[in-house]
């Protein structure tokens, strides 16, 4: 589905209780909703929007070049859909846009779901300077792909991830990680009084468990869950503990009043 805003979507409704805030879903950079394993993307008893993010996907237009930006979007959507509280929740820079919409927009947040995030994520120059050059993207993406998954991930689960990010335009992509890079909120975080369910791979090399570690220490009302066997793109490794941590999580929010 598509929005007026121009953001693809879907949406999973199954019966629940009504009072439950929607969950939005959104992926990291150079990603697309397909990154949130359908495990995640249907959860039963939940309503649940999983996002692709201008430029990604199948959403058309130009990526943007921060993550105020990429928040301001996801308002548009929440605004458009009538919603009027939501629990975001984040993987990587998704991480990043949920945060920043928790300290601007607090009357629309419920709660937080963050994967593989931090208050701030700074990118090696070396990632900037291979994913901005033509020559060296492909090698890049491999490289990045790589990194994204612990030691002993299935290799389907690593061809499908870099199928998704060499789908995305290279500018795109490299406006996403410099996004990223100028992104900080440390600082703020105290602000940020709902739920907080942080989860992170154990072999996470991209955004190592000391990031989620901050958070949590950081965060006035947040918990967090290291999942083993897993590395960054933990919604693919390990979708069964994703999804039974939010749904447990989902089951302390408050209803909606």
């Amino acid at each position: 589905m598509r929005a007026p805003v121009g953001i693809h979507y879907s949406i999973h409704r199954t019966e629940g209780n009504p009072e439950r805030p929607p969950i939005i879903l959104i992926h990291g950079a150079g990603g697309n909703r397909l990154t949130w394993h359908p495990y995640i993307r249907r959860l039963a008893g939940e309503t649940i929007y999983a996002l692709d993010l201008p430029g990604h996907g199948e959403s058309e237009g130009a990526g943007r070049n921060s993550i105020k930006e990429y928040a301001g979007d996801v308002l548009k959507f929440i605004n458009e859909q009538k919603i009027q509280k939501a629990v975001l929740g984040g993987i990587s820079m998704g991480s990043a846009i949920s945060l920043t919409l928790a300290v601007n927009h607090p009357e629309k947040v419920a709660g937080l779901m963050l994967i593989g995030g931090g208050a701030k994520m700074r990118v090696a120059k070396s990632i900037l300077d291979s994913v901005g050059n033509s020559d060296t993207f492909e090698a890049a993406v491999e490289m990045i792909n790589t990194s994204c998954f612990s030691a002993n991930a299935p290799q389907d689960l690593l061809r499908l991830s870099k199928q998704i990010l060499l789908k995305t335009d290279p500018s795109v992509l490299l406006g996403d990680f410099l996004a990223c890079n100028q992104f900080d909120l440390t600082g703020q975080l105290s602000a940020i009084n709902v739920p907080v369910l942080i989860l992170c791979g154990a072999e996470d090399k991209m955004m190592p468990p000391k990031f989620s570690e901050s958070l949590r220490d950081n965060l006035p009302n947040a918990r967090l869950q290291i999942v083993k066997r897993a590395g960054h793109m933990l919604t693919l490794e390990q979708p069964d503990a994703v999804a039974d941590s939010l749904k447990r999580f989902m089951d302390d929010i408050p209803p909606r009043t």
